[in-house]
């Protein structure tokens, strides 16, 4: 194992399939000349050179269109968004294109692409640079969505996702960047759509993905002083979902928290909540809670914000609830 820094891992497993396939290309803004806008593709102008490593102009809807055209033709582009916030400026081509050419081609087009880089708040960002849309890409047909939570994740999930033949979304986030590690030093892919066990316990299940999963292990500790057991999943992957992973925990601790950093409105927590009622109802010993922002955009005032993000505190208070502990 070596110790490396998120941004790290991300180049690192672009770098390995890039060595190995010459079809495969990077594109987006500043990833070339400035190493990209978090130096997760640093050094990579260098060894690739300008024709697979590509700044662009700011024109989300152009790039990610010929990205796609692209895949149709042999290619495997990876495509990155500073932020996903701006990628709704693209999200037509991504939708109506990339999710549905495959079908709509009778299988005849594949598009084997990654739009990848960082989605939810980054702290003082205000309300258009702090949205989480995991839910809203995950809602559509022909997508797979990624959001690791740390190093090693990053790079397995990324390089399989390189090598995907259908287009997938790959979220991260600027406040992990700079997270260190252990990621193995040898050639390792984490599969798509298989969640993992970050810690195991008797008492509660807490489902989460992405950087927000940091709440969750900080609660963990706190309520293990006090006796309670939390069994914590990382999803790892929104679409597909592993189920089963899900359910076997619920059907060992008989209760469920989701915390997300999503608005509250059919989010990921949603679906998890009708699945666990609808498959597993007769072992829930408590109603479920989900733990999500506050129902408005993100504000910029730091003490705002602290009440609109979800926190440790929450995921103490959800538990409790379900543990029906004061």
């Amino acid at each position: 194992m070596k110790t490396i820094q998120f941004r790290e891992a991300i180049c690192e497993a672009m770098s390995e399939e890039m060595r190995k396939d010459d079809t495969i290309f990077l594109m987006g803004e500043e990833v070339a000349e400035y190493n990209g806008a978090y130096k997760a593709s640093k050094g990579m102008l260098e060894e690739f050179g300008a024709k697979r490593v590509i700044d662009t102009p700011i024109a989300e809807l152009g790039f990610a269109g010929i990205a796609i055209g692209s895949a149709m033709n042999g290619n495997r582009p990876i495509v990155e968004y500073m932020t996903f916030n701006f990628s709704l400026v693209g999200i037509d081509q991504i939708i109506n294109n990339a999710a549905k050419i495959r079908q709509m081609s009778g299988g005849q087009f594949n598009c084997p692409i990654v739009f990848r880089g960082p989605t939810a708040s980054a702290g003082q960002l205000a309300a258009t640079h702090s949205q989480a849309f995991e839910n809203w890409f995950a809602n559509t047909p022909g997508l797979k969505v990624v959001i690791p939570s740390n190093p090693a994740d990053a790079k397995g999930l990324l390089k399989s996702a390189i090598r995907d033949n259908d287009p997938v979304i790959f979220m991260e986030s600027e406040q992990m960047y700079g997270d260190k590690g252990e990621v193995p030093e040898g050639e390792y892919l984490i599969p798509l759509g298989v969640a993992e066990i970050k810690r195991k316990g008797t008492d509660v299940t807490i489902v989460s993905f992405g950087k927000i999963i940091k709440e969750a292990y900080k609660a963990a500790d706190q309520l293990a002083e006090e006796g309670i057991e939390c069994e914590i999943i990382d999803l790892r992957t929104v679409r597909p979902m592993d189920r089963d992973a899900i359910l076997t925990s619920v059907k060992k601790t008989n209760r469920l928290v989701v915390l997300e950093e999503a608005w509250p409105f059919g989010n990921v927590a949603t679906e998890i909540t009708y699945l666990v009622q609808n498959q597993a109802f007769d072992y829930l010993d408590a109603p479920i809670e989900k733990i999500n922002t506050a129902d408005t955009p993100a504000p910029y005032s730091p003490e705002l914000f602290k009440e609109w993000l979800p926190n440790s505190d929450d995921v103490v208070k959800a538990v409790k609830k379900v543990m029906y502990k004061n």
